[in-house]
């Protein structure tokens, strides 16, 4: 896949559509992730928020649980918004826990939509710690 035909326009309208299923009763900031998979498959996910803070999901999280769920697969393109007081949508970087996941669950080539461009994970993350610093 390549960035000329990435379904831009279906990841953000999946994202919105997760954003507005967001639990997020303490911090009031609603998060909608979605993902294109390896096989096409469109996913997506919300932030779960806990009274143990510690314990809150991200909506990357929530994502990669659906990627699991459905059936594998690794991440090709992916959008996150985040939700402003006003009711707005803007277009969001993830957190840097979210940019390992994104990295452990990327394809060859995974693009990410920013507000500053469409970049690839290893411009999120560089020098990322992965399964090639493991001896098993």
């Amino acid at each position: 896949m390549t960035t000329n035909t990435a379904p831009w326009s279906q990841l953000e309208a999946a994202a919105a559509a997760a954003l507005s299923q967001a639990y997020a009763p303490y911090s009031k900031y609603r998060v909608g992730s979605a993902a294109m998979t390896s096989d096409g498959r469109m996913i997506s996910g919300c932030n779960i928020e806990n009274a143990a803070y510690g314990v809150t999901l991200c909506a990357e999280c929530s994502m990669v649980g659906q990627l699991f769920a459905t059936g594998g697969g690794t991440l090709e393109y992916f959008v996150c918004f985040g939700q402003l007081e006003d009711g707005e949508l803007e277009l969001i970087t993830p957190c840097g826990r979210c940019r390992q996941l994104l990295f452990e669950h990327r394809g060859a080539d995974l693009r990410i939509k920013t507000a500053r461009a469409i970049v690839g994970i290893d411009d999120l993350l560089p020098d990322a710690f992965g399964p090639q610093n493991l001896n098993v």
